[in-house]
């Protein structure tokens, strides 16, 4: 029983109307950004608290970081579970989760990622150098003393933190420059053998069953196989046009060959895709890219993430237009088109629900959290029940990928298919006779609270839709 505190002008809100015995109810799409679990705007190495390049128009659920291996476990055997520990309570505390990444080879001097203590255990380190800057030194993960200290280390990370609460997803790095999956820039390294590679993304698949993964487009044969294993992808260069050659770009000549080479056209459907810009987004207005393309073509990819990386936004009224209309496709977008149940009904009869649904946004949403209605009244009473409606399999509509056409003007992302469903409500025996409010929400896996925000309007202040009435009689 609780105390109902809807407003009124929410349930106004909801278009609805009554046909013989039957009440239907069309909501109203809104044009909100949605602050929504595993999608959406990424904060980088700091909260959304902590962010003064946030502004209060762009919601941020993720907290993007990404650590050296020296950092997190600065001594044989002891991770810094300190460390981490205050960093997710701090994620918590803004309302977020933490996505993270290990790396082990630096390409900067005098800037490690590996821990000082692998030479004492006999490890081998290699001098590498990186676009002329000489000598780096980056730990050998072909060494046999480092890999098992490594693949020890990946395991007691998952122990502790597989399934984490605060966790949104793992970024599956530790191979290559910042756990990038290559060594470019290097004429005297290269990567370690297929066959330790392998060994790595296997680590992180056994460690990490619960919390998702996703993994750099880069990693070709490792991103094929790790996405065959259920891991979505991310790409740390989305929206460059030329940031590292005048002749060469990642959008034109990276990203689709990767794509087809790791063969991740369909590995939306399973894991998220998440993106990063090469340097900060104001370099898309600096540079004068068209935004509408960029944009479209990384709603086309389907991601559900992108990463600011914290830096200061453009004074551009054409961005910021261009940037919500990209946050309000990004990630999942779950629409309720239409609901009908009886306008009348009696303690212990079951109301028959029918819905209509549809995903407009560019992703799925990855959990099965589930569609529940709640029943309340003037009075105090209130009861919440959880449907059997799941929304992880409503996908989005999806477009061609790579084609001339694509590469002269990505076309807009269509909405998704409609999904008409139905659901049943139970009425107890002892329900007193009256007028009662039908919301409803999408909850978690585990409990009733509304987890999702819904691409419609009505929302009370407690996550709840007030969308109908329901009148019950003896």
């Amino acid at each position: 029983m609780f105390r109902n505190t809807l407003l009124t002008a929410s349930i106004l809100l909801i278009p609805c109307h009554v046909h013989g015995q039957q009440v239907f109810v069309t909501p109203e799409e809104t044009d909100e950004i949605l602050a929504n679990p595993g999608m959406g705007w990424q904060t980088f190495h700091r909260t959304s608290k902590q962010d003064k390049n946030l502004p209060p128009w762009i919601p941020s659920t993720v907290h993007y970081a990404r650590w050296g291996w020296r950092e997190l476990e600065p001594q044989p055997g002891k991770i810094d579970y300190a460390f981490l520990d205050k960093v997710l309570k701090e994620t918590h505390e803004s309302g977020q989760k933490l996505a993270f990444r290990v790396m082990c080879c630096s390409p900067y001097k005098g800037r490690l990622y590996h821990p000082d203590w692998l030479q004492e255990i006999g490890g081998r380190i290699l001098i590498a150098d990186h676009k002329g800057v000489e000598p780096l030194p980056i730990p050998d993960m072909d060494d046999p003393a480092i890999l098992d200290r490594h693949l020890d280390f990946i395991n007691r990370l998952g122990e502790r933190y597989d399934g984490h609460p605060d966790i949104d997803n793992l970024d599956l790095g530790s191979i290559g420059w910042w756990g990038e999956w290559h060594l470019s820039g290097s004429k005297n390294c290269k990567l370690p053998t297929l066959e330790n590679r392998m060994k790595v993304v296997d680590a992180y698949l056994a460690a990490f069953k619960k919390t998702p993964l996703v993994m750099l487009i880069n990693g070709k044969e490792c991103t094929a196989y790790a996405t065959q294993h259920g891991t979505g992808w991310r790409a740390d260069s989305m929206g460059d046009l030329g940031s590292f050659s005048p002749t060469w770009n990642h959008m034109h000549n990276a990203y689709p060959a990767l794509i087809r080479e790791a063969k991740v056209q369909d590995a939306w459907k399973t894991g998220p895709i998440a993106y990063e810009p090469p340097a900060a987004v104001a370099e898309f207005v600096e540079k004068q890219w068209p935004l509408r393309w960029i944009f479209n073509y990384a709603l086309a990819c389907h991601g559900s993430l992108f990463s600011g990386k914290s830096g200061k936004l453009p004074d551009d009224e054409h961005f910021r237009q261009e940037l919500e209309r990209f946050l309000r496709r990004l990630g999942y977008r779950l629409v309720l088109t239409e609901l009908s149940h009886p306008s009348k009904s009696q303690p212990g009869a079951k109301i028959q629900l029918a819905m209509k649904w549809q995903n407009v946004g560019s992703a799925p949403c990855y959990k099965p959290y589930r569609v529940a209605y709640r029943l309340s009244n003037d009075q105090g009473y209130g009861k919440v029940f959880v449907g059997t409606v799941a929304v992880n399999k409503w996908l989005p509509g999806s477009v061609e990928l790579f084609t001339d056409e694509f590469f002269k003007e990505p076309k807009d992302l269509p909405p998704g298919d409609v999904h008409a469903v139905a659901d049943t409500i139970s009425l107890s025996d002892d329900l007193l006779p009256g007028t009662y409010t039908l919301s409803l929400a999408v909850v978690g896996q585990e409990d009733t609270k509304p987890v999702v925000q819904l691409g419609i309007k009505g929302r009370s202040e407690d996550g709840w839709y007030p969308l109908s009435k329901l009148t019950i009689s003896r």
